[in-house]
Parts: C-alpha cells; structure tokens; sequence
C-alpha cells in the first residue's frame, strides 16, 4: 500500500546507533519469541505468578496456531525489504510472509495476557511490546499494517489465553 512507504522512509530517518543496536537486540530476542518464553516461564516458577504464566504461554501458542500456521500462509504477503530490496536493512531478512508481524503479535499477545490477569508487570510488557512493534518498522521488515494487525490480533488472543486460563483455573477449584 502506497500510503505505508513515507512511514517506513520517516523511521528510517530516525536511525542513531543507540536505537539501531537496541533495534537489533530486539529482533534476536524475538525472533522465535523467545523473549517472552523466558518471561513465561519464570512466571510459571512461582505460585503466586503461575495464572499469568499460563495465561501468557497460552497466548504465545495460540499466535503460533492462528498467525504463523494460518494467517501468514493465506496472506503470503512479501516484506517491505523483498519489495525494495534497495534499502539496507540492519538485519538480514527473516524468514517467512510479512502479514500480521509476529514479532507484533507474540509481544502484545504475552502483554495483553499479563494486562487481563491484572499483573503488575503488565503495563511494562505493553511498553516493551511498543517497542518491539515499532522496531519492526524502524528495521525495514514489516509495513505499518502488518504491526499495526499483529498488535491487534496478539492483544485479542491475550484476552482469549486469559479467558481460557480463568475458566481452567475455576474448573480446578
């Protein structure tokens, strides 16, 4: 979409060290969502912590099933950087569709999850999982709706995974 390109040149032109090394710091880290895997399951160790835990592994499971298996597929959209393979990226391409961003998506998936079960380290997931949006735009990977997507979809299946946790969780007692 036409209108996508002035946004990605405006974040290129944002580009200093610290935010490019930050940027790619990012990008390793959740690459294959293991960032949030991590968080997880340190919330998963304690008891106090473990509903949120559940609630964020589950959230990151039903982003791989509904984005990575379905929707990536059926949209196959190709990435900024194959579309202008002219602009240099600081990260060599990922692999896979463009559409909805999964970096996007598992962030604000696990984030949402920590917001609907009421955890105090919520808000602070959803500041990462801005970043971690924006990054995708500032390295040239996705277009503003494919984060735009992936933050909407990841914050819909956070509510679910807490949702679905919630319900468990009363099942059990």
């Amino acid at each position: 979409m036409a209108f996508e390109y002035p946004i990605l040149d405006w974040f290129q032109s944002l580009h200093t060290p610290l935010l490019s090394a930050l940027a790619v710091f990012f990008d390793k880290a959740g690459a294959h969502g293991e960032i949030w895997i991590v968080f997880a399951v340190l919330l998963l160790i304690f008891p106090r912590t473990r509903k949120a835990g559940c609630a964020m592994a589950a959230s990151l499971l039903l982003y791989l099933i509904v984005g990575d298996f379905c929707l990536k597929p059926f949209f196959s959209r190709p990435r900024p950087c194959d579309v202008n393979p002219d602009m240099l990226t600081l990260v060599s391409r990922p692999s896979g569709w463009s559409f909805p961003s999964g970096h996007s998506a598992s962030a604000f998936a696990a984030a949402a999850s920590l917001v609907f079960q009421k955890n105090r380290l919520g808000p602070y997931a959803v500041a990462l999982a801005v970043f971690i949006g924006l990054s995708r735009l500032y390295l040239y990977v996705h277009y503003p709706t494919d984060v735009l997507a992936g933050a909407l979809i990841g914050t819909a299946l956070g509510y679910a995974a807490s949702r679905l946790v919630d319900a468990a969780a009363k099942k059990l007692q």
